[in-house]
């Protein structure tokens, strides 16, 4: 998480759908925007969620008048990525019905906000043959507004993690003016995985593994890269089964998958191999240490692999508040 000087979204309200552990609240709450609404519907992150920022997610969006959320400036919307049914040559909101993203576009058609802030995989992109991202650029087209889409990764923004993902910025139509929406510009990583660790060796001790079937290779252990570093392997080296080295970045973290370092990966530190604790998975998805975690590790670990990082989101939305500003000054004169 980065530390923000200019309160660009200063006096703006926003909503926070999908909102899993409330990364999108955090990187717009930075930038002086206040939530007004935030839907979550698993009861594990809705926990967490309210032991953060104090309220419990509203649920179930699928079963959400739109009429009843709040007016607000920006929508933000990590909604999962659901195959999108297309049938004929049809494109546009009427294709977007049946998958996650017409609850978004029905909450945008009736509440018309400003702006909406979407993340998702960076599969998407391709997803059935580009049609899955046509239907839903055709769908805010339709709704009024205009389209950006940009694949990011976290490794280009201070964080060393390899995660890349596509973010959707939309503006209304009468916030146009004329200009193209600029993403922020990467800069070269200067912090590897080293930097997020915990300096306390018994908070890790219980993520210690020791096999007699580890196996290591003759990659040196003592150059910096902005890429993992794969140093090893236990088992067959499958998924889960990969040792790295903290002088690289950090492989995806994951929600899902097994092996013996399931969803963050093994690495090598001080001779030792072990997963990442949550809290360094934390540090490596932008959450400030004084971010309240789960109770338990394997919820921990599977929230965070869901969620999205926070220091790529602030400096997108430095732009939006940017974009926004230029584009008043442009509709007062």
């Amino acid at each position: 998480m980065i530390e923000i000087e200019k309160k660009t979204l200063q006096n703006m309200t926003f909503i926070d759908l999908f909102a899993g552990l409330g990364g999108f609240r955090i990187a717009l709450e930075s930038l002086g925007a206040k939530c007004v609404y935030s839907n979550e519907w698993d009861k594990h992150a809705q926990q967490v969620y309210e032991s953060n920022f104090g309220e419990i997610p509203e649920g179930d969006i699928t079963k959400v008048d739109e009429k009843n959320i709040p007016e607000h400036d920006i929508l933000c919307a990590g909604f999962p990525c659901q195959a999108f049914s297309i049938s004929g040559k049809q494109r546009g909101f009427e294709d977007s019905r049946g998958t996650l993203f017409f609850d978004v576009a029905r909450i945008v058609k009736e509440k018309r906000p400003k702006v909406v802030f979407m993340e998702n995989v960076k599969n998407l992109a391709g997803h059935d043959a580009g049609k899955t991202l046509e239907v839903i650029q055709a769908t805010m087209e339709e709704l009024g507004y205009q389209f950006n889409q940009k694949v990011l990764s976290a490794v280009d923004f201070g964080i060393p993690q390899k995660r890349e993902r596509i973010y959707m910025v939309c503006f209304r139509n009468d916030y146009n003016n004329n200009n193209i929406f600029q993403y922020p510009q990467g800069f070269p990583l200067n912090k590897h995985v080293e930097d997020f660790l915990l300096n306390d060796e018994e908070d890790v001790k219980h993520l210690i593994v020791s096999r007699p079937d580890t196996y290591m290779n003759d990659n040196q252990d003592d150059k910096y890269s902005d890429k993992p570093i794969r140093l090893g392997i236990v088992n067959k080296g499958g998924q889960g089964e990969r040792i790295y080295s903290v002088k690289g970045i950090a492989i995806t973290l994951s929600a899902y998958g097994g092996g013996v370092f399931a969803k963050t990966g093994g690495y090598l530190i001080n001779g030792k191999t072990r997963k990442l604790h949550p809290r360094e998975c934390a540090r490596i998805m932008g959450y400030p240490d004084s971010y309240k975690l789960a109770e338990k590790d394997t919820q921990a670990y599977k929230q965070l692999g869901n969620s999205v990082v926070i220091d790529v989101l602030q400096r997108i939305a430095i732009e939006i508040g940017d974009y926004l500003s230029s584009t008043m000054v442009v509709q007062n004169e």
